[in-house]
């Protein structure tokens, strides 16, 4: 081992040029990661100036140095690898390009792993995120200027990340045509901020299930175990399996209880590597195409900024989750050193280090028959990274997740032909009605794949035009029939009766002799200059709401029976005077009941503040604002159909 001058021939300088660019560059990106460490950015930062500098100014140095005999040479190695392994400290001995050649057994042991796994794999990978930029640029002055160097690094533990303190220094080696660098690891401790400590707390809640004083080995086991219990329950607790909501509550789970962050890709109910011959390979051009579902990951402000953005980066070619997609074959990523391994982001920067990951696994989610889909964890490394027992997880809960999701597929082509038949019960199109606007709304549920008993009819009446919404008992073909007959009563009833009460008698008196009882609202709508006139008649319904111009919200009068239970029936009445700029909105119950995790209800002062919000907007907007606050309410699942009606009085038109 002897020191050496530096070597600047051109083809050195063009190659000492080009790394300096890669530096620069992934220092930029450090400074954009989460929890950057923008004091090591900077003096990092600085290091390059002055490494710069100095290749400026030798520029045209001639080449020195010399090689010493074969025996030497290996004498010389034989002397390093006994001093090297038994050093009393940790330490890695590193190529040109950071490219770990050897680590002692300190070393293995301070990464919590052996040996033969961190050979030939880069140092920074087994470093936080947030400094590997300023290490690798630490460890480049190190070996151009041959300047020893300490810096401070955060190694990624088994169990948790250890902050040292390490010194780099520049080394020649006979039969080496490039120097290397030895890092020396000083004294090692746990980190000790607050974020940390928050850390640690996390770390013991999901590792410590087992109770106080439980082997960790045992009590790890026991948390897979419990997270696989979790999830089987989560997918399974539906009547009618959705895949929306299965894939979230999957994602959720993972995100909270095995990484920070969960990606879940899919392709379409045809598409996936089957099995056969090629192993699940397409021929080119044939591969189905992998959509990104759904991301979750923390929920501080800067990473649901980052999830919304990951959402819609598709897993492209090349990438972890597609490789995984195609072949069918698992993927386990314990130290990322491709930051491109889960892809770009539109801004150019890898996903790595977009969120700071530094360990990934991916598996595929296989209904028996092809690859539907992927799973891919992240994790930042503060609990360790990924082992193969995370991976077995995961890859029973792709199975479990892929049992769900062709369930659910099998149910949606049925509820494509309810929903076929269910268009034939409501209006192909709104009316255009003179001095008014009016929108509709019609969301089916997500529970069973039958007709629905809702309706809603806008159709002209002895005086004007009405408006009805209605509900029938139940679901499926006899309840269909039940709703062919009240709409159309209604339309019937309304070419002689001009009060919606009188209406709503004669529709009690034809489902007298039905199974099933209806609930409906009706407007009877009477023109009149600059204003309309409404009558309202209400049969056991949720009652209209009327939306003023200044925002003013306030709802009908109640009252009445559902229709079809008794012949003594009296509809709940009321009117109301709507001006330009006033909306009237009927809804149907399901708007109501709406429940999210906890089975608390959307309910009426929910439905009011939605409207509140969108009071100034288009009817349809409107709708389209109830809508959006409902699904996010109840994370897409719905329990009971969902229909809306919205009727606004326009200003009067010139000419």
């Amino acid at each position: 081992m002897h020191d050496q001058p530096d070597q600047l021939e051109p083809e050195t300088l063009m190659r000492e040029i080009s790394d300096l660019e890669g530096r620069i560059g992934e220092l930029r990106q450090a400074a954009g990661v989460p929890e950057p460490d923008l004091r090591a950015t900077l003096d990092a930062a600085l290091v390059e100036l002055e490494l710069a500098l100095t290749v400026l100014r030798t520029m045209g140095g001639e080449q020195t140095g010399g090689q010493g005999g074969s025996a030497a040479a290996e004498n010389e190695r034989r002397v390093l690898r006994t001093v090297f392994q038994d050093a009393p400290v940790p330490l890695f001995l590193l190529d040109r390009t950071t490219s770990v050649r050897r680590v002692n057994r300190q070393a293995a042991v301070l990464l919590g792993t052996s040996s033969g796994y961190v050979s030939g794999k880069q140092f920074t990978a087994f470093c936080d995120m947030a400094t590997r930029a300023a290490v690798r640029s630490q460890l480049a002055a190190v070996v151009r200027t041959g300047r020893r160097r300490r810096v401070n690094v955060r190694f990624l533990g088994r169990d948790h990340p250890v902050d040292a303190v390490v010194t780099l220094a520049r080394v020649w080696i006979r039969g080496e045509p490039d120097p290397m660098v030895v890092v020396a690891a000083g004294p090692t401790t746990t980190p000790t901020d607050d974020k940390a400590h928050d850390r640690a707390a996390r770390h013991q809640a999901r590792t410590e299930r087992g109770g106080p004083g439980d082997d960790e080995a045992v009590a790890t086991i026991v948390h897979r175990m419990d997270v696989l219990a979790t999830a089987s329950e989560l997918l399974l607790d539906e009547p009618v399996f959705n895949e929306t909501v299965a894939v979230r509550r999957c994602a959720r789970l993972l995100a909270a209880e095995l990484a920070d962050w969960a990606f879940i890709d899919l392709t379409g109910p045809n598409g996936g590597p089957g099995g056969g011959a090629q192993g699940g390979i397409h021929a080119a051009g044939a591969a189905p195409e992998l959509r990104r579902q759904v991301v979750m990951g923390p929920e501080d402000e800067h990473s649901v900024e980052a999830a919304r953005m990951l959402e819609e980066v598709e897993p492209a070619h090349g990438t972890l989750p597609h490789t995984v997609f195609v072949t069918r074959q698992s993927a386990l990523r314990p130290h990322v050193e491709d930051l491109d391994v889960l892809g770009v982001c539109p801004d150019g920067q890898p996903v790595c280090g977009k969120i700071g990951v530094t360990s990934v696994l991916s598996v595929p989610i296989e209904d028996g028959d092809r690859a539907i889909g992927t799973i891919t964890l992240a994790a930042s490394g503060e609990y360790g990274p990924f082992d193969l027992m995370d991976l077995g997880v995961v890859q029973r809960l792709g199975r479990y997740l892929a049992l769900v999701i062709r369930a659910a597929r099998l149910y949606r082509r049925r509820a494509e032909v309810a929903d076929t038949l269910q268009a034939g019960l409501l209006p192909k199109r709104l009316p255009e009605i003179p001095g008014v606007r009016v929108a509709a709304k019609y969301l089916t549920s997500t529970h069973g794949s039958d007709v629905g008993g809702d309706f809603y009819d806008v159709f002209r009446t002895e005086s004007g035009w009405g408006l009805v919404l209605g509900d029938v008992c139940g679901k499926g073909e006899d309840a269909a029939a039940v709703t062919a007959t009240a709409r159309h009563c209604v339309r019937l009833a309304s070419r002689w009766k001009a009060c919606p009460g009188d209406v709503l008698g004669i529709v009690n008196e034809a489902l007298l002799d039905e199974d099933r009882f209806v609930t409906a609202v009706m407007a009877g709508l009477t023109p009149e200059t600059e204003r309309i006139i409404v009558s309202l008649g209400t049969a056991g319904h949720p009652p209209a709401i009327v939306v003023r111009a200044d925002g003013v919200i306030r709802s009908a009068s109640r009252g009445g029976v559902p229709l079809g239970l008794f012949e003594d029936f009296e509809a709940g009445l009321d009117a109301i005077d709507l001006t330009v700029g006033d909306t009237l909105v009927l809804h149907s119950d399901g708007v109501l009941e709406a429940c999210d995790m906890t089975r608390q209800e959307f309910g009426q002062q929910r439905l009011l503040e939605a409207l509140a919000a969108h009071a100034g907007h288009t009817p349809e907007d409107m709708l389209a604002g109830v809508e959006r606050a409902l699904l996010d309410y109840c994370d897409g699942d719905l329990r009971d159909d969902v229909s809306m009606l919205a009727l606004r009085v326009e200003p009067p038109t010139l000419g």
